[in-house]
């Protein structure tokens, strides 16, 4: 089954690269990646396709070493001139090794069983061992709805919302199963007859994850500002900055018990109970640096480098050291976008 996925994942990908010459584009670009994380508020026009190919790379987890790929092919299509819906494919390569036993869900998966890794020498020892494998992620649907435009009104601003289906965890690479919902608010500012881009964006995700003896609802905040500069004809260099924290509410499956240290849990079914909760922070980070943006009248690429600058935890369970995060967080992530219209 797996290689059957995979198989098919290579085969959309090829298929986008080989036939895309065999259209014509049809309109200018529109929302074209600025940054790396943050998006502007444009829609695509009615009827048209844009192809997108992106990766971001995280790097460093203080201890040992830890690279992961983040491989998204995707494709968007204009329903209205304000309507664009979208599906992405998820494909993650992981290759780590980390030497402290508390860099959690790491350490374990790169030494366990057939779901883990392979290790170096003494299988006995995690530290010796290395989790080095490419698997298909999971999958995206979303949809984007403009309500003003950053060239006609005082500012742009529109709404997304957006489905995921994971069965891969993006952080060891192990076998989970986990559903989210995401909300996004896009705003953007347009001066100097649009050479200089300013967006924010605000995303909320629910989220609700079962692993090996694990089930965790979370929600999660991911806030991201850029700026970028038309510097000459085709050229964009930009700033960006990411923070993004996770509100946790784990619980031990086989036993049942909750909390896990947690003293306030977070609760997102607003239909259960407890209604909506938002619990204790269980780890933050935030990024900058800065980015680049080509564009061509028919493809575009964009790329950055983000730095972590400060990460931390509301409790005692995540993994922290010299004042940043290190359990969810990466010390470096590294993006290339490369988009095609037709």
């Amino acid at each position: 089954m797996k290689q059957i996925k995979q198989s098919l994942i290579a085969v959309s990908v090829f298929a986008a690269i080989l036939l895309s010459p065999l259209f014509h584009p049809q309109v200018a670009q529109a929302g074209e990646n600025l940054w790396v994380y943050t998006k502007g508020t444009d829609t695509r026009p009615k009827g048209s396709t844009e192809l997108k190919l992106g990766s971001i790379g995280r790097f460093g987890k203080y201890s040992g070493d830890y690279s992961f790929y983040d491989h998204r092919p995707e494709i968007e299509y204009g329903i209205t001139d304000k309507l664009t819906v979208s599906g992405e494919l998820m494909i993650f390569s992981h290759n780590y090794s980390v030497d402290n036993q508390e860099n959690d869900p790491m350490f374990s998966t790169q030494a366990v069983g057939e779901d883990g890794g392979a290790c170096v020498s003494d299988p006995e020892n995690a530290a010796d061992c290395r989790y080095n494998r490419t698997q298909f992620g999971g999958y995206e649907l979303g949809m984007k709805y403009n309500v003003l435009s950053p060239y006609k009104d005082f500012m742009g601003l529109s709404f997304g919302l957006g489905y995921e289906a994971r069965e891969r965890y993006r952080l060891d690479g192990s076998n989970i199963e986990q559903k989210s919902f995401t909300g996004t608010l896009f705003m953007q500012k347009d001066w100097m007859d649009d050479r200089l881009v300013l967006a924010i964006n605000q995303k909320m995700e629910l989220e609700r994850r079962k692993g090996q003896d694990v089930l965790e609802e979370e929600i999660s905040l991911d806030g991201s500002m850029g700026i970028s500069y038309r510097f000459k004809p085709k050229h964009f260099l930009g700033m960006e900055i990411r923070a993004q924290g996770d509100f946790l509410a784990p619980q031990t499956v086989s036993t049942q018990s909750n909390g896990d240290g947690l003293v306030n849990e977070s609760d997102w079914d607003i239909f259960g109970d407890g209604g909506f909760k938002l619990g204790n922070n269980h780890q933050w980070a935030a990024y900058l640096g800065p980015t680049y943006h080509y564009a061509e009248k028919d493809w575009w690429v964009t790329t950055g480098i983000l730095f972590q600058l400060a990460g931390g935890s509301g409790t005692d369970l995540a993994f922290v050291r010299d004042g940043k995060n290190f359990d969810e967080h990466e010390s470096v992530h590294i993006g290339l976008t490369i988009g095609y219209e037709m």
